[in-house]
């Protein structure tokens, strides 16, 4: 018989511990994929920085190493300079990237940073108890906002894509979603172009990829699905930003 699928060999035969209805398996298992079409795994070195994010090492079948908490693109763009042939990433959460990793995020961006890096926006804090985390949306109830998000109080959720667009060094940004199966085939093609570009050496690039927390946001995993699509998605519209030529 013909073979219709295979697991990728991107990905080690563990069973995850992410809670039911997590789309990081979805996003690993993309980033992996494409490395292994492109014959890449044994070429990638990957950062995890604090999150649930920290648990990558566990189940991507390349090396890995783990940041401290917001760190991850300093210690890529350390990598990716003593090691310029091989593929870097960064796979970083939200209250991660968007809160105390803010400025590192940004400095890379700003400086070119040829590595790429894979923004899980789940809209809140995972691992440590959902806490608002910079991306929770306006009226969204975590354990720190128990009556909603007061933009009065904490301004207006960052649109992170948006802002690393501005920086000339940030050359392919793109949104991307897990919701649907349509959507996730978009994400791999945004994932697949976003390493293109560090393969070509154009500059840095960014793939926000919006994801769900059905513990933390109170769900089960088939409403959280319908609450990133009914809230998420109208305020962090998909798309992409900025692409290159070379990779259009």
């Amino acid at each position: 018989m013909k073979t219709v699928f295979e697991f990728t060999k991107g990905m080690l035969p563990e069973e995850t511990t992410y809670c039911p209805g997590c789309t990081h398996g979805i996003s690993h298992r993309l980033i992996m994929e494409v490395l292994e079409e492109k014959g890449l795994l044994g070429e990638t070195i990957g950062v995890a920085p604090i999150g649930c994010s920290i648990l990558a090492h566990h189940y991507m079948n390349v090396d890995m190493c783990e940041s401290t908490h917001g760190r991850a693109p300093a210690i890529a763009t350390g990598i990716r300079r003593a090691q310029p042939d091989k593929i870097v990433f960064t796979y970083q959460g939200d209250g991660d990237l968007a809160s105390i990793g803010t400025g590192e995020i940004v400095q890379a961006a700003c400086r070119g940073e040829k590595f790429t890096t894979f923004f899980i926006n789940n809209a809140i804090y995972g691992m440590t108890g959902g806490q608002m985390a910079p991306t929770s949306l306006a009226g969204q109830k975590t354990t720190t906002t128990v009556e909603g998000r007061k933009t009065e109080v904490s301004g207006n959720p960052i649109r992170m894509a948006e802002l690393l667009a501005t920086l000339d060094g940030a050359v392919f940004v793109e949104r991307v979603s897990l919701d649907s199966p349509a959507n996730v085939r978009k994400a791999k093609k945004a994932i697949q172009k976003a390493v293109e570009v560090q393969q070509k050496g154009l500059g840095f690039s960014f793939v926000e990829i919006l994801s769900t927390c059905p513990t933390n946001w109170g769900y089960n995993p088939v409403k959280a699905l319908e609450w990133l699509r009914e809230n998420m998605i109208p305020y962090y519209p998909l798309g992409n930003l900025k692409c290159p030529e070379e990779v259009k």
